[in-house]
């Protein structure tokens, strides 16, 4: 098990490698071991033939021959002043197989030579040409024998591949060290925290702090305390929706039981002969018919989705009028100008208590973004339609939306853009729209007010193809 691990297979692979890199380096090593044994040959049967030259009398054969087994050769011959002079010689046992001259040799040849003598195991007598030591002639000649050179050269190979193999384990072992501490620690430490914080990925404290000195590592670290935050955040903001929609549900089911007392009392206003309590009363039912609607489908969201729309024609007029004379109501609306842009016989096909909804929520966003300067303001609604589409243009002269509240507008509990505001009116009406089959987008947010538009598909199956929940059209399309 432990070769399957990186750690092992680290270790694998620097030996292979070492062992490689010395094997590259073995040859051409074996080939100057070679050059260096026939020239420390030539060396010493020239130095052998110098003793014998320096006196003009003759030589015991018993010394001569004590000469050439200490240089290791046959017979030496030296070329001086144009004359080839036979110095030492002996029996050679066997005919000469080849001939080296090792004056002009390149590092090719010596390799190809070196390599021939390792494989050929055969005893064969050569000649070995070289120049003299210090230039004592023009050149030296020897016949010598292969065995002891190949028995050289391998005693030689076995000392190189020895000690490349204590190069290799030493190597190997300080770098698995090395690799040990500076990958597979830190790796094993980011696993740990990842199965710990799996256990619990709502504790915090599980979160991991990136501690790693290799730039990849930390990369990692921070990339992975990034996702884990978001996702203790989402988690914990999953949570919180759970306890409110609990509690939501029971707060809705006990206003709508208020509201429906409420009601049966303005039912009852409606019979009343004063002008102003006749005038007020069918937008008081109305008011508090939509809020028990409301909370009817607040008690409905177990399916984690608006109902479907009831689609049908209506004029849009009457709609926003109904929606500018609830928001005029607000104590401090009156330095607030309403225009409504909509002609009298506009009529649109959608479901009618939801666009109030979608329209309510902006327009409110507006009266209390411009409500929040202190300063007087326009809300201007308008209307029209093409060959595919209708249209609806709510725009205000506020202070605009600030940066970090766009790039979360549609995101519930994200896009809160004034203090004590949830950050849900936004996120309800783009949900709306998209039952609808259409689009809610921000065209424009500046110093000089903000500019929302909603797209309403005129085909019948247009809700079919709506974009998906989560889809958040881009800030300023």
């Amino acid at each position: 098990m432990f070769f399957n691990t990186l750690s092992g297979r680290f270790l694998l692979l620097t030996t292979a490698f070492v062992m490689l890199a010395e094997v590259l380096i073995f040859v051409p090593s074996v080939a100057r071991f070679r050059e260096d044994y026939l020239l420390s040959r030539l060396e010493r049967a020239q130095l052998a033939s110098l003793a014998l030259l320096a006196t003009d009398e003759m030589i015991a054969p018993e010394l001569e021959a004590e000469l050439l087994s200490n240089a290791g050769v046959f017979n030496v011959v030296l070329r001086r002043d144009q004359v080839r002079q036979l110095v030492l010689s002996s029996p050679i046992p066997a005919p000469i197989q080849a001939t080296y001259d090792l004056r002009d040799a390149g590092e090719w040849e010596l390799i190809r030579d070196a390599l021939a003598c390792l494989i050929d195991p055969e005893n064969q007598v050569i000649r070995v040409i070289g120049d003299p030591v210090k230039r004592a002639g023009l050149l030296i000649e020897v016949t010598m024998e292969t065995a002891p050179l190949r028995d050289e050269m391998i005693a030689y190979g076995i000392r190189i591949l020895l000690l490349s193999a204590v190069i290799s384990v030493v190597t190997a072992f300080l770098l698995f060290l090395a690799v040990q501490r500076l990958l597979v620690t830190p790796i094993k430490r980011v696993v740990r925290h990842m199965s710990a914080y799996a256990d619990a990925p709502e504790d915090a404290r599980r979160i991991i702090e990136p501690e790693a000195r290799v730039a990849e590592l930390r990369e990692a670290e921070d990339a992975l305390q990034m996702m884990q935050k978001q996702l203790t955040g989402a988690l914990k903001q999953k949570e919180r929706l759970a306890q409110l929609g609990g509690a939501l549900a029971k707060i809705s089911h006990d206003l709508r039981n208020i509201l429906t007392t409420a009601q049966l009392f303005a039912d009852r206003m409606e019979a009343s002969k004063d002008p102003a309590v006749q005038r007020a009363a069918p937008k008081l039912v109305g008011s508090i018919s939509r809020a028990v609607n409301l909370c009817e489908a607040t008690l409905a969201f177990g399916k984690a989705e608006e109902p479907p729309p009831r689609l049908g024609r209506f004029m849009l007029s009457g709609l926003v009028s109904d929606v500018v004379d609830s928001e005029r109501l607000s104590a401090n609306a009156a330095h607030i100008d309403f225009v409504i842009d909509v002609p009298p016989n506009f009529a649109i096909r959608a479901d009618q208590e939801q666009l109030y909804r979608v329209l309510t929520n902006l327009v409110r966003n507006a009266r209390q973004a411009i409500e929040a300067t202190g300063e007087p303001g326009t809300i201007e609604i308008g209307a029209g339609e093409d060959e595919s589409e209708w249209w609806i243009r709510v725009g205000d002269t506020g202070p605009g939306l600030p940066e970090k509240t766009r790039e979360h507008l549609f995101q519930a509990f994200q896009s809160g853009g004034r203090k004590g505001g949830t950050g849900l009116g936004l996120a309800i009406a783009a949900e709306l729209v998209r039952g609808h089959g259409g689009t809610l987008m921000l065209v424009r947010s500046d110093a000089a007010g903000t500019e929302f538009m909603l797209h309403l598909p005129k085909t019948v199956g247009a809700a079919d193809h709506a974009p998906a929940p989560d889809a958040t059209p881009a800030v300023g399309a």
